[in-house]
């Protein structure tokens, strides 16, 4: 599997759309609070996938332009949205949105920031962006430790999935991140997040990641077996989350 993520979520879309998290709808109050983020703000949402981050803005009453460069991806996210009238699919990238000059109010990206070219993807954001040009970066960031099960799926994941540690968005650090927005002073904001799932939602949210090899048979048996020793009396497991923003002026 190469590393392009234009291909790479092909034939992951339906998965991804079922068994990703969303995000916390208290992104919007802060963003609303220290980014001038209003109803009648219009926002980018640069690798906008299945759409669960434009909908959190949507359902404000953002107008979205989802910007996605896979074909599978974007045609779910269409579908996913398509009650919105106020969302817009477009076939781009980070690094060449296709949006015109000065035509939004904030960028944000979920989940896909470490698929970016940054010094490329800043000036095309620069470039889109109305001052004073807010861009936020999130991730749904699972939780590692604290749990067994959570203990037990990072471990599968380093035994099974050789790509995880090279593609993982943990990668990212601050001195990236003071690169991307030109100066210290962009800020953090965590909230909690989690999902419970069941045996088969738990083989779902594996196979939705990019990193995780198709059709691996003895990933699945110890998959099986972590989930036998670690599901609660509800026969679930849970995803724990620290969902994480950085957001700043570029």
């Amino acid at each position: 599997m190469g590393f392009n993520p234009l291909g790479r979520f092909s034939s992951r879309a339906d998965d991804y759309a079922k068994y990703r998290p969303s995000y916390p709808a208290a992104i919007i109050d802060v963003l609303r609070r220290d980014c001038g983020l209003s109803p009648v703000s219009v926002v980018a949402d640069v690798g906008s996938g299945t759409g669960l981050l434009s909908r959190l803005f949507l359902d404000f009453g953002c107008e979205i332009w989802g910007i996605e460069p896979n074909a599978e991806m974007r045609r779910g996210g269409e579908l996913y949205l398509s009650a919105y009238d106020r969302f817009h699919s477009v076939e781009g990238q980070a690094e060449n949105t296709g949006l015109p000059s000065q035509s939004v109010d904030l960028v944000v990206a979920g989940q896909a920031f470490h698929w970016f070219d940054p010094a490329r993807a800043r000036v095309e954001f620069r470039r889109i962006l109305r001052q004073p040009a807010w861009v936020a970066l999130i991730w749904n960031e699972r939780k590692v430790t604290g749990d067994p099960f959570l203990v037990g799926y990072e471990d599968l994941l380093h035994r099974h999935a050789p790509e995880y540690s090279r593609v993982d968005h943990r990668r990212i650090d601050a001195r990236q991140l003071t690169n991307f927005f030109g100066h210290s002073d962009w800020k953090t904001a965590t909230f909690d997040n989690d999902q419970r799932f069941d045996l088969d939602g738990v083989k779902g949210r594996l196979l939705s990641s990019s990193y995780a090899p198709p059709g691996d048979e003895e990933m699945m048996r110890d998959l099986e077996r972590l989930f036998t020793a670690t599901q609660g009396e509800d026969g679930k497991v849970v995803f724990a989350y620290e969902t994480k923003m950085q957001y700043g002026k570029i």
